[in-house]
């Protein structure tokens, strides 16, 4: 209990700082780990970003997936991809289809599904349209990372707003990868949620920011810029903590529940990307901003002074000046004479 009444008086004395090097490893193994995903195997994406046909009937025949694939070979479409869920559905996606290929493959499906045509559910989605969904989001996000360095900067520092911007690349490559190593298929509710996580991330890191910066001003130069920053921490870390705990809530209830329970799946694509973005930009605003922030700062000839006084090493030394002292004389051994008395003349 008496962690918990430190933390939430913001007395804890957890020292981040020190932990940096470790951190940055495990960080730099991740991020290494997870672009190489994202060059190597790139993204799958849904057809709204590739182009083609989505068709999908109620499985009332319970047709497992081997007769689905021999019924969709017989028309000649063998890759499709094969999905059932747990609503009791068969949904099929094809590369793009011309009239009479769509036609066929409405009837292959609803007869192997035991189902009539009428039942099946068929949509077809241009390339054009996921090109235009990935253009507005990279739209947006020039745009955002834009203003959001310029506020920081006029509001704080342009090293703080570098640091920021550090932290948000790093939650969207954690989150990308995610998706990659795993093959989760992305969809338009998942670049929404991404676009999402962008402000979250940013608020974090700047509540973190916003406390050192008051800091800074209070104390100065009295203290390292490393103890000003353990300090900050410390003290919104119960803050960070119930911001993230608040978030991950309801996010985590929209993945259980809506892609679970009730098999939602644009709800699965949306709320996933959200709690992995939650998790990275809590960890990020914690252990790579102000950590990255404090190595840039300690640099600089103000703080390098203060952290070379707190260490015990001087700032500034005089001039050594040798003065030479002529060797002193031996002492004689040789005993002392008595002074000689002298007669008084009358």
């Amino acid at each position: 209990m008496n962690v918990f009444r430190q933390l939430y008086r913001g007395e804890t004395s957890f020292d981040f700082i020190s932990t940096t090097k470790r951190v940055f490893i495990v960080s730099g193994i991740l991020l290494t780990v997870v672009l190489g995903s994202l060059l190597i195997r790139g993204f799958e994406g849904s057809v709204d970003f590739t182009g083609g046909v989505i068709i999908d009937a109620p499985n009332r025949a319970n047709a497992n997936i081997t007769e689905v694939r021999d019924a969709l070979g017989d028309i000649g479409i063998s890759d499709a991809r094969v999905q059932f869920t747990d609503s009791g559905t068969v949904l099929i996606q094809t590369e793009a289809l011309g009239n009479a290929d769509q036609d066929a493959l409405v009837q292959a499906v609803a007869a192997v599904a035991g189902v009539a045509t009428a039942e099946t559910n068929l949509n077809a989605v241009g390339p054009t349209f996921g090109a235009e969904i990935a253009r507005s989001a990279v739209k947006a996000l020039v745009i955002f990372l834009i203003v959001v360095a310029l506020y920081i900067s006029w509001r704080f520092e342009w090293k703080m707003a570098l640091a920021g911007l550090v932290a948000l690349f790093h939650d969207l490559a954690v989150t990308a990868g995610v998706y990659s190593l795993l093959g989760i298929v992305v969809t338009p509710a998942t670049v929404i949620a991404i676009l999402t996580i962008l402000g979250y991330s940013l608020y974090d890191t700047v509540v973190v920011f916003d406390k050192l910066h008051e800091n800074i001003e209070e104390i100065g130069t009295r203290s390292s810029f490393a103890e000003i920053a353990n300090l900050s921490m410390n003290q919104v870390l119960m803050r960070s903590i119930n911001t993230s705990m608040t978030s991950l809530v309801p996010v985590g209830s929209l993945l259980l529940v809506g892609s679970f329970l009730l098999g939602a799946s644009t709800l699965r694509d949306f709320a996933l990307a959200l709690f992995i973005g939650i998790v990275a930009g809590t960890y990020s605003s914690i252990f790579i901003a102000t950590p990255l922030l404090t190595i840039w700062k300690q640099r600089e000839p103000e703080w390098s002074r203060v952290a070379n006084r707190k260490d015990g090493v001087a700032v500034a030394t005089a001039p050594e000046v040798t003065v030479k002292v002529a060797p002193k004389k031996a002492a004689s051994t040789a005993p002392a004479r008595a002074p000689k008395s002298r007669k008084k003349r009358r």
